[in-house]
């Protein structure tokens, strides 16, 4: 959830605190609000118990970022640097794996892959999923035996003038050859 929607909820519940002061009946609260009886009665709830306080923000939920916003710009900083700056040459893409193993190399603390990227995410990046290619693939000679080496190996295929396109109807009788299956076409079976 962004800074932003957290701040419209908050104002939503300070709207519904405002609301119940003025002895607004709750269903009534959550039509004008535009939420659920189920959230007016819960804020409802909170309020008789602790005022508008205890309907105000507590910040965001979860654990706290274990990087200071100094580190965080410095860790930007090292991801525009690119993965071959940090000793990832085979490929220039930025995996959760990696950014975990550069935080711990760089800051000394220890985050998952997927905490990883819950951090990369906030800090405007995204994790790239590599290619599965080997590193020392020539482009060039895979371009010149797809050319050359499988057009022999390949061969011509079947050619479309023999065949029937229709199921439903057989080729006509003068086009088989003579003596093969089907050349009594014409002749009724019994």
């Amino acid at each position: 959830m962004t800074a932003e929607e957290r701040r419209r909820r908050e104002s939503v519940r300070m709207q519904a605190a405002e609301l119940f002061e003025q002895k607004t009946k709750v269903l009534e609260v959550a039509r004008r609000l535009r939420v659920s009886p189920k959230s007016a009665y819960h804020w409802h709830q909170l309020w008789r118990e602790g005022g508008v306080e205890a309907l105000a923000s507590r910040g965001a939920s979860g654990s706290r970022c274990r990087l200071s916003p100094g580190c965080l710009e410095k860790l930007a900083a090292y991801l525009d640097e690119g993965p071959a700056a940090h000793g990832w040459v085979e490929d220039q893409v930025w995996t959760a794996a990696r950014v975990a193993t550069l935080i711990g190399r760089k800051f000394h603390i220890s985050y998952s892959v997927s905490g990883a990227t819950r951090l990369m995410h906030r800090i405007g990046f995204s994790p790239q999923v590599p290619a599965r290619r080997v590193a020392e693939r020539d482009e060039q000679a895979v371009t010149a035996w797809q050319e050359a080496t499988w057009a022999e190996v390949k061969g011509p295929g079947r050619t479309a003038g023999g065949t029937s396109v229709s199921r439903t109807k057989q080729a006509s009788p003068a086009s088989r050859p003579e003596g093969g299956p089907g050349a009594d076409g014409d002749a009724l079976r019994s």
